[in-house]
């Protein structure tokens, strides 16, 4: 896993439109994306009629209208999976959708994603893990609301039903959009990395873009982050939405981090070997020296440029005789 895998998160932000969706699929691609994901349900088998809405959907939907009618009105009918997947062939980004009931995990198991990504509200569904796990793909699991013991017992129910531990990524996580800047603690994807002993990443839900960022310099391998077409359109994720020209700019972001992390090795870089010989210092004549005379502190000096002899060999210089003369400001010669 050397380059961090970019998910850009389309999750509903379709509004029920299959041809909405298919523009984000491009816009997905023209920003850099490695996948872009969508959000597979049948309403009925998630939740209940008498589900409430969370803080942030009845301040961005209608009051009064339920949490089944909504996911109603903004999910695609699962039929539209097998074609958007091969739409994403066609404009040449990967396609991953996150199912959240137990007939829209078979359906995605039919149109072989690289993983199963499995959202955090899914983290203690035993039933729901267990049937992911059986399949034995890799799996990617976000872990909002949770804490570390249940993210780890969410991993063994995977494990054990027949999912790879080195196949399951782990992205940090806070399930509140947006997410306020002081509850990210970001610091705890490198403790689950640690203590779980599982690879790493970070679905972001914070206004901007720096916390993704951030998160790829302390280690993530995966980033995930909700983007919209227009963050004025009417649905309850598009306010906490990136619109293209933001995603991308993230995107470049994250890449720029991801090369300027290099290797752990401290060395010269060939970009800037060539400044060596004008930034580093010589030892110099301080005034002309004649051939015989003894080389001393007094007739001698550090300067620019660096390809004479360094002054590291100060002490060696000392006390040795000139063997010719030099005159003011010329590199010394041993």
């Amino acid at each position: 896993m050397n380059r961090v895998i970019i998910i850009a998160e389309a999750g509903v932000n379709h509004n029920g439109d299959y041809e909405l969706a298919k523009k984000m699929v491009v816009a997905a691609k023209e920003a850099g994306a490695d996948y872009v994901k969508f959000q597979t349900a049948i309403p009925e088998l998630v939740m209940s009629k008498f589900a409430p809405k969370a803080e942030y959907q009845l301040n961005t939907t209608d009051e009064a209208e339920s949490q089944l009618e909504m996911a109603r009105a903004i999910h695609l009918t699962v039929d539209k999976y097998k074609p958007l997947k091969a739409y994403c062939e066609e404009v040449g980004i990967k396609f991953l959708s996150t199912p959240f009931d137990m007939v829209s995990i078979d359906v995605l198991a039919e149109l072989d994603m690289d993983y199963f990504k499995i959202p955090s509200g899914e983290i203690t569904n035993y039933p729901y893990l267990k049937k992911i796990g059986q399949f034995g793909k890799p799996v990617i699991m976000s872990c909002g609301m949770s804490e570390l013991d249940e993210i780890s017992a969410a991993i063994d129910v995977l494990v054990e039903a027949g999912a790879k531990r080195d196949e399951i990524i782990i992205l940090h996580c806070n399930t509140e959009y947006p997410t306020p800047y002081g509850d990210v603690n970001l610091r705890a994807m490198q403790t689950i990395g640690k203590e779980l002993n599982v690879k790493v990443g970070y679905s972001d839900h914070t206004n901007g873009i720096e916390v993704p960022v951030a998160a790829v310099a302390l280690g993530a391998i995966v980033i995930e982050k909700h983007f919209t077409l227009d963050n004025t359109m009417e649905g309850p994720d598009h306010k906490a939405s990136l619109e293209p020209d933001e995603l991308k700019a993230m995107i470049d972001s994250i890449r720029h981090i991801e090369a300027a992390l290099g290797s752990a090795n401290k060395h010269v870089t060939d970009s800037e070997r060539k400044n060596m010989i004008v930034a580093r210092k010589s030892i110099l004549a301080a005034r002309e020296i004649k051939a015989g005379e003894t080389f001393t502190e007094e007739n001698l000096i550090v300067k620019r440029p660096g390809n004479g002899v360094s002054p590291m060999r100060w002490n060696e210089v000392i006390g040795q005789k000139a063997k010719r003369d030099f005159s003011e400001d010329e590199l010394i010669e041993l």
